[in-house]
């Protein structure tokens, strides 16, 4: 199955600092032993480098661009089918535009899973939503 990582389930995960950051990493080992492959997209990628450039951590800027070049992490293109997806997903519910994008992007890949841990994002007809516990 593809998962697409929500944004902040990489941060916790890379950062390695808060209480999530262990929930995170047993939930991606959980997937990479079942046989399910990473999906990002750019989107992504800019949203958890944004905290390293910001504070000017090397390390974390690298270990995370570390991340996004692993061989078994999959890119999400960010097309105009995807945007046209999230325009929908977006007019149709509460879902924020880059919350929107990412969602889209799932879809438009053929994820079969949306991992999250936020609680405003609710599963849709076309992908189920997985909140981090």
């Amino acid at each position: 199955m593809l998962i697409y990582c929500d944004s902040v389930i990489l941060i916790y995960y890379l950062d390695q600092a808060g209480p999530w950051q262990a929930t995170a990493a047993a939930r991606l080992a959980a997937a990479r032993v079942a046989g399910d492959s990473l999906v990002i997209s750019d989107l992504t990628r800019l949203e958890c480098r944004v905290g390293p450039v910001r504070t000017g951590d090397a390390q974390l800027l690298a270990k995370f661009d570390g991340f996004f070049a692993l061989p078994d992490v999959q890119k999400a293109a960010l097309t105009v089918a995807v945007f046209d997806r999230a325009t929908q997903i977006r007019a149709t519910t509460a879902v924020r535009t880059a919350d929107a994008i990412h969602l889209a992007a799932a879809i438009e890949h053929g994820c079969g899973l949306f991992l999250t841990n936020d609680a405003r994002l609710k599963t849709l007809p076309a992908l189920p939503v997985e909140q981090l516990s």
